[in-house]
């Protein structure tokens, strides 16, 4: 039987033995055989797509090209996702039971893909609910990486208070300070 594509003259990784061959055919978008070039190319036919790789090491399967491997190694424990939870109530419940487990000083982390359509409330967490299960734990609820939401226990953190300047208006203030001083 013809296959729709063969790889040869490569050093191609396998999960098998043995660890690398020299061509693959291709099906339907399938692996379906490994092995020397001259045994591959027997399965060539008239409308195969025939690929001379020159030598050159290949790695099939699933390219990922945006990954976080040092982040979620170092805080796999302490992020939680809420990616297909179905309700609010039961993300707030997940978010307790993560505060509960996560060793002060770390601050939990919400990340991922949720959104609040996704839940049956239809809504995103109030500041009141995130601080009601997690008042002393610093809560960072990242909302689809455009915004976040962070609890009292954050502001405590780092400092934040009443008293704080915003720091966009403090930025605005230095600049015209600058700007103006005398002397300058």
């Amino acid at each position: 039987m013809a296959v729709d594509s063969i790889l040869h003259t490569a050093k191609i990784a396998t999960n098998g033995v043995p660890s690398f061959v020299e061509a693959i055919a291709i099906q339907d978008g399938k692996l379906v055989a490994v092995g020397t070039t001259d045994e591959i190319l027997r399965q060539r036919g008239t409308a195969t797509k025939v690929i001379d790789a020159g030598g050159s090491t290949v790695i099939p399967g699933r390219n990922d090209s945006h990954m976080h491997p040092i982040r979620s190694g170092l805080n796999y424990n302490m992020e939680l996702r809420w990616d297909g939870v179905p309700s609010l109530a039961e993300a707030l419940r997940m978010l307790k039971e993560q505060a509960e487990r996560t060793p002060p000083p770390q601050w939990v982390r919400v990340i991922g893909g949720w959104t609040e359509f996704q839940f049956v409330e239809r809504r995103m967490p109030t500041l009141d609910e995130i601080n009601a299960s997690a008042p002393d734990t610093p809560i960072f609820v990242m909302h689809l990486y455009d915004r976040a939401l962070l609890n009292g226990a954050d502001l405590r953190a780092v400092g934040y208070t009443k008293d704080t300047p915003q720091p966009l208006q403090q930025a605005r203030s230095n600049a015209i300070g600058t700007a103006i001083r005398p002397g300058c």
